[in-house]
């Protein structure tokens, strides 16, 4: 049985205004652009979507007016993670209200869980749905590490926990989290969060990239992915090596949504850079730099 999600999910940047309010032209805008370069889905509200600078109310509606729009054109997902149990809930309960395909749910940042305490919150919210279940381990973030060991346990008594993104930089263990969890359930969705770790996931045996550079550099991601199922090797590594510059820029700000959304109207995509604080907007000089990165990655032209 083949995964149910795979490919290339761009984290969507959520689009505001000046104000703070969801831009839905821009927000249209950016998600046109991605469906048209053949993205295999969106995940709206992850962590480039701001999702934790958000009240409850404002992702529920970003979360209603991004389903609606993206109209069954792709696969969308949701993220509804909190440090709350009852608020994962009830988002994630929303989300299959107004059509996702599935909700992505990082673990609860700041206390760090006993593990019967983050099982129970887990198994609580894939209670709670019908839908498909991502979690989203994001240990540099959260504190807490999903330890493959524990999603098995996850995956065992819930059925509809069906994938994972990846955001670690250890490339030993996304290996060992398709070894023990795929391994055993093959329709498990293993996907990298960090941009550079695409190729070795997917050499691995896992199923695609969940990373911020989709947003603005989604021909590079794709063609990596492509030429991988097609057998391209060099077109595959050569892309790689444009792919290892773009992690660069994350380096920038944090959080750095705002580096995201630059590289956006960079690329001209001509939609609002406005962020939610405690993000800020990014400063001149830092513009500059940004612009070399992506020179260097060769999404924007040099001259």
């Amino acid at each position: 049985m083949a995964a149910v999600f795979r490919g290339i999910i761009p984290p969507v940047c959520t689009i505001l205004d000046e104000d703070g309010n969801l831009d839905r032209k821009g927000m249209g805008q950016l998600i046109d652009f991605l469906i048209e370069t053949g993205v295999n889905g969106l995940l709206f509200l992850g962590s480039s979507g701001e999702f934790s600078q958000m009240s409850v109310q404002e992702r529920k509606e970003v979360a209603a007016f991004a389903t609606d729009y993206v109209h069954q054109r792709v696969p969308v997902i949701i993220g509804t993670g909190s440090t709350n149990t009852r608020e994962a809930i009830e988002l994630s309960r929303h989300a299959e209200q107004v059509g996702a395909d599935g909700i992505l749910v990082v673990n609860p940042y700041y206390w760090p869980l006993s593990e019967k305490n983050i099982l129970q919150h887990y198994g609580d919210i894939a209670e709670s749905v019908s839908i498909p279940v991502l979690l989203y381990n994001f240990p540099g973030l959260t504190g807490q590490d999903l330890t493959p060991d524990f999603v098995l346990q996850l995956v065992d008594r819930y059925p509809n926990i069906a994938g994972i993104k990846e955001t670690t930089d250890e490339a030993g263990h996304i290996r060992e989290m398709i070894i023990k969890v795929k391994g055993k359930f093959p329709n498990f969705s293993v996907f990298s969060g960090y941009d550079d770790h695409l190729l070795n996931t997917l050499f691995l045996g896992g199923d695609g990239s969940i990373a911020s550079s989709v947003n603005f550099a989604p021909e590079i991601s794709l063609g990596i992915y492509q030429a991988f199922q097609n057998g391209e090797m060099e077109t595959a590594l050569k892309l790689h090596q444009r792919l290892a510059y773009l992690p660069l820029l994350y380096k920038l700000d944090s959080p750095f949504v705002n580096v995201v959304k630059e590289a956006i109207a960079l690329r001209g995509i001509n939609v609002s850079t406005y962020v939610l604080p405690p993000a800020r907007p990014l400063d001149p000089l830092k513009k500059e730099e940004l612009k070399k990165i992506l020179q260097k990655a060769g999404v924007l032209s040099s001259s």
